[in-house]
């Protein structure tokens, strides 16, 4: 049966558009579409495993002039934090508008021409930043996820914007939002989608993600603003959350809590995802002076391997390859050796910035809006190329598709840059 949101959540000063609309807000700066390079799309917050890691080894910055990169088109969502999902074409993020309504955007990823959108009352709530939407859509085949910093759950058809399904977390669960709202972008796991809610008895939650019927829920850990991550480790399917208590390990398949490593953080801001390494590892990263620790698990109880304070990840987390570490210690780049934690290089300036990894070069998106590009080399920090993309403050990590680097600042400015070798 058809669902529609509660009125409490539909009131709108305009209308609900759910199907296509000929408007395009996007303004094109050049006739030339995005190029068609065969690659994986980027469904979901940080890519399709979770890891901050592109399978794209055909790109580069051959089309980037003296000015900087090429931009091939530029929108404007409003204000928020969501990173961008790509998947069949199409780019999904949200943002809010006039401090009190969030939208959901569907948008053609060639040349980002709206092809539905879907907005939903939700405030602002700029408490010490800007605002708006924390958590990122993730896309599954046919249907689209989102999360509200409020606690809204929704299910979307992609091809139409048409809501399959909704829950609150507040009044389905009696829980509050974190103090910054809810930031975990939803995890699909067959025909599961798993959010963390935060309440007792209920802290990890698993939808059916064609019914929105609840499958498990799990633990009473407190929500922080980190988002879950799969892994199997031997026969077991597992997931690594990072809620306000500290690493917890989970049954995949019905939620039950395993393990645990206490890992306190100031205000509870564990907000960088967990990175497995070697399948039994998990590497975790908080800020407010915390630090990070090298976690070994499924041999007896969970203990660090190595443990300090050289990666403080506040709001982005680390990428792994090569036995190394890359990621923002605050307002520092840094490379970190993940077999001992000692810091191979650091590059101040760049603020609190983002990146991803993608051909064994690292994607750097500094806190005001410079894109950098640099072999993910343990030797150093040496750009090949770096210029301006975007203004003002840019705390959302850039995702790469299709030769494509998109990327957005708080005010809701997304843009799409030309990453094309040919």
């Amino acid at each position: 049966m058809e669902q529609t949101m509660p009125r409490n959540v539909l009131r709108s000063r305009f209308p609900m558009t759910r199907a296509s609309i000929p408007v395009v807000v996007a303004v094109l700066l050049s006739t030339v579409a995005a190029p068609q390079i065969s690659a994986d799309d980027w469904p979901q917050y940080r890519g399709p495993n979770r890891d901050g890691i592109s399978k794209e080894t055909e790109w580069g910055t051959a089309k980037w002039s003296a000015q900087g990169p090429k931009i091939l088109w530029r929108t404007a969502l409003g204000y928020g934090f969501s990173s961008i999902a790509v998947s069949n074409g199409r780019v999904y993020t949200m943002g809010n508008i006039e401090d009190k309504t969030d939208v959901l955007y569907c948008l053609d990823a060639r040349t980002g021409g709206e092809i539905w959108k879907y907005p939903y009352p939700c405030p602002r709530g700029q408490s010490q930043h800007e605002g708006g939407p924390n958590s990122t859509p993730t896309v599954d085949k046919d249907l689209v996820f989102i999360l509200s910093k409020m606690g809204h759950l929704a299910c979307f058809e992609t091809e139409t914007g048409k809501l399959r399904w909704f829950k609150d977390f507040r009044a389905d669960f009696g829980v509050q939002p974190p103090q910054w709202g809810y930031a975990c972008s939803p995890l699909v796991l067959g025909d599961k989608v798993i959010v963390e809610v935060g309440a007792p008895n209920t802290s990890l939650v698993a939808f059916n993600r064609n019914s929105g019927e609840i499958a498990w829920k799990s633990s009473s850990d407190k929500a922080a603003y980190s988002s879950p991550v799969y892994f199997k480790l031997v026969n077991f399917e597992l997931l690594a959350s990072f809620p306000g208590s500290g690493l917890l390990i989970s049954n995949a398949t019905n939620g039950q809590a395993l393990s645990r490593f206490p890992w306190k953080t100031s205000y509870d801001v564990n907000a960088a995802t967990p990175i497995i390494i070697d399948g039994d590892k998990v590497f975790i990263s908080s800020g407010y002076g915390t630090g990070c620790a090298l976690v070994q698990v499924g041999q007896g109880p969970p203990k660090a391997l190595w443990q300090n304070r050289e990666m403080k990840n506040h709001f982005s987390s680390c990428v792994y390859t090569d036995g190394h570490l890359y990621g923002f210690d605050e307002s520092e780049l840094k490379c970190l050796s993940a077999t001992d934690g000692t810091v191979r290089w650091n590059q101040p300036g760049l603020g609190k910035g983002s990146l991803l990894l993608a051909g064994g070069r690292l994607i750097v998106l500094s806190e005001r809006g410079e894109l950098l590009v640099a072999n993910a080399s343990p030797s150093g920090f040496t750009p090949t190329a770096r210029g301006q993309a975007l203004s003002g403050k840019c705390w959302t990590m850039p995702v790469l598709a299709n030769g494509c680097v998109y990327a957005r600042n708080a005010v809701g400015d997304l843009v799409c840059v030309d990453m094309s070798d040919k």
